[in-house]
Formats: structure tokens, sequence, C-alpha cells
């Protein structure tokens, strides 16, 4: 009779739980149509998102947090610092905003959306590259985007800053992980650490969460993209290996290298570069040294992670279903792993011990946005282009004050920069 009794209350909580969703966020109610206005929303981020991963979480945070309250402030930079275990935490945070709207479709679905356009574009450029030897020269379009992306980056680490820096407890961490990311440590410690401060200070004491119950709850190192794009970007001579080096190489023995990097996949994007220069080059000769330098170069002219390299590697070994299985390949392990944290969020977020650490963690990933800033800043932002700080300005303007979408001051910058590439290269 109890258990009966237990079971009708858990129904009606779960109930009581999707309809406190549904009147939070601004998204279809409909889970189908849910689904897709989510595709939809990560699908524009994806197509805009240059500028690297916390560039890409700024976007997320605005359109996700701020416009369609997906989901609430504090649980976002939740995502953040969980994101930041393995593989590119841009990516990851979509997994864990699409997994709160909709469960593990939704955090798939998430994923996919953010991750096509740029997918869609290495391809694209790998053809151009291997076929004719050359790609477009964007540099002068992202070098005007480049003091953009750092309005944009700031305009998010205020408006995060201002919800999460209630105590000076929680500046101090926010200043700490500021300065350890200014000064390259790993952003896992770092968070672990500020973590472990939460646990020491009791945080999350104080501020205890009033957790939103999400449709998927109720239902069930620092990766930076430098805008500095390599030199060798704007005319590409690419040294082609032999097409006999690869001839043997299958889609199976493809997957299986790109699914051992993805385990490994540690610490941001720049940390991925050598293990896949060890694997591409040194072991295995499916690139040589150029073309890994190009396929770097290439994938910072994309709006995805740099490690869609791993998708200009894969067109190099088996055309277009290479790319497709490397990519694929590399994502699946921090994939899982995301959709695994996701699920238990709900859960582990409710243990008072947990509240304390992810109340360290919240204000050091703030401190990691706001850095994010400061070390994209001397490729964009100098006294001898004083252009480039006179848009900054006017951006960080334009989105705090007047609150326009950060598509439209973005093509400000890229039409700017390819007008007058002089003014900012």
């Amino acid at each position: 009779m109890s258990s009966d009794s237990d079971s009708d209350s858990a129904k009606q909580s779960g109930s009581m739980a999707e309809n406190h969703y549904i009147a939070q966020t601004k998204l279809p109610a409909a889970r189908g149509r849910r689904l897709f206005y989510l595709m939809a929303q990560f699908l524009k981020i994806g197509a805009i998102g240059f500028g690297g991963g916390m560039a890409v979480i700024a976007l997320i945070e605005r359109d996700c947090v701020r416009r369609l309250k997906c989901v609430e402030a504090e649980e976002f930079l939740h995502g953040v610092g969980l994101g930041q275990i393995l593989g590119p935490f841009a990516v990851n945070t979509a997994i864990f905003v699409g997994y709160r709207v909709a469960g593990i479709f939704g955090g798939i679905a998430a994923a996919t959306a953010f991750m096509l356009p740029s997918l869609v574009l290495v391809i694209f450029l790998s053809w151009l590259y291997f076929n004719f030897h050359t790609i477009p020269s964007l540099q002068g379009a992202l070098a005007g985007v480049g003091p953009v992306v750092i309005a944009l980056i700031l305009s998010a680490a205020g408006t995060m800053g201002f919800k999460a820096l209630r105590s000076w407890p929680a500046v101090v961490l926010a200043i700490a992980g500021c300065i350890g990311s200014i000064l390259h440590i790993n952003p896992v410690w770092l968070l672990l650490a500020s973590g472990a401060a939460g646990l020491l200070l009791k945080l999350g004491h104080g501020n205890p969460p009033a957790p939103k119950p999400s449709a998927a709850s109720s239902a069930s190192s620092t990766a930076l993209v430098s805008l500095g794009i390599s030199q060798k970007a704007g005319a590409m001579m690419p040294i082609l290996a032999s097409g006999g080096a690869l001839a043997s190489v299958n889609l199976t023995s493809l997957t299986v290298t790109f699914l051992k990097v993805g385990l490994v996949f540690f610490g941001g994007g720049f940390v991925l570069i050598p293990v896949l220069y060890q694997h591409l080059v040194g072991d295995f000769g499916w690139l040589t040294q150029q073309q890994f330098t190009d396929g770097v170069a290439i994938s910072q002219l994309t709006p995805g992670p740099i490690a869609v390299l791993a998708t200009f590697a894969g067109y190099r070994v088996a055309s277009v279903p290479g790319a497709i299985f490397a990519t694929v390949a590399l994502f699946t392990p921090s994939t899982l792993l995301m959709l695994v944290i996701s699920h238990f969020y709900e859960l582990l977020r409710n243990i008072r011990h947990i509240q304390d650490f992810l109340a360290g963690v919240v204000p050091a990933v703030v401190g990691l946005i706001v850095a994010a800033a400061v070390a994209l800043a001397p490729g964009s932002l100098n006294l001898h282009r004083p252009a480039g700080i006179a848009l900054a300005v006017v951006s960080l303007w334009l989105l705090w004050r007047w609150k326009w979408h950060p598509a439209i001051v973005l093509g400000i910058g890229a039409l700017c920069g390819t007008v007058f590439p002089m003014w900012f290269r």
C-alpha cells in the first residue's frame, strides 16, 4: 500500500516538474517541436560561433539562458564546469543544455546541430585543398571578428558574474581561476581546486539551490581557438603525400584510431594537437608535416572547435566517409561521458557536499571566461591598431546596452575586416 502511494507521489512529482519546466522555458511545450526548435538554435550557434570555446559559451548563454530560459544561470555554469573533464567543453555544454531540455535525444541533437556547420565547411575546404591546392583566404574577415568576439565574451562574463559573484570567497575564486588560466594551468585542475575550496568553505550552505526540474529529469584544457590564423592559411601550397600510402587504410582502423584519441582528449583543443600530430604524421604518415600545419589553419577558419582537425585528416584518408567517421569517433567518448553526467546531474546536485563543490566551481568558471578574453586580446587589440579597440568598445556597448544579436555584431566586424583589413591585421 505504501509502495503504491510512493509510486503515485513520484508520478505526481514528475508531472509537476514537467509543468514547471514548460512554464519557465520559452521553447514549445510539445516534445517534438521543442526538440526541433532546440536543433535550430544550436545550428545557428554553430554557424556563427567563431572565436573559440568561450565565444560559443557566450552565445549559448545568451540564447539558451537569457532569451529562451532553457536552463537557469547556475545550472548553465555547472554545465560549463563539468564539460571541462573530457573533450571540447563547448560541445559538452551543448550536450548538457540539450539533455536538460529534451533528454538524451536533446543532448545528441544539440551537439549534432552545433557541429554540423563546421563539419560541412571543413569537408568543403578539405576538398578545395586536396584537389585545387588552395583555399579561400578569410583572414581579413576573421581579423575584424576578433574584437567583436572579445566584446561578446566580456558581455557574457558580466552577465554571469552579477549572478554568481555574490560573496568575497566567490570573487576570490573567480580571480584565482582567471589568473590560473592566464598562467596556462589546466582548467580541470583549476576547477577541481575551486570545488575543493567550496567544500572547505561550505559555499553551498548559504545559498541552497532551488532546482528547476527539466523535461529530461522528470522523464527519467581551456579549449580556446585562437583567432590568429596561421600565416600559411593565406597562401597554402600543400605537399601531397603519395596515394599509395593511404590505399590500405580502411574506415575501421581510422575509426579505432580516433576513438583512442578521444579517450585521452583532456584539457582542451590545443592539447589535442600534439597527440594528433604524433598519430597522423609520426606513427601512420597519413598527413605530411605541411598538411598537418595547414589542417590546423583550416580548422581555425571554421566556427567549430579545433578538434575538427580530425575531419580534415579523415577526409585525407578516406574522403567524405572518412571525415564523418573520424569526427564521430573522436567525439564519442566525451559525448557518452557528458550524457551520463547530465543524466545524474539532478540527483547529484541535491547532495549537500556536491552543492558546496559546485558553488566553488561556478565562480571559477566566470574567471575562466574572463581569462579567455584576456588571452585573445593581444591578437586583436593593440595600440598600433586602434580600430580594433574602437570596434571592441562599440560591440560591447551594442551587446550590453542595446542587446543586439551577436550574429549582427559579428557580421559588422567581418564586414569591417573585409573592407579595411589593414586596420585590424
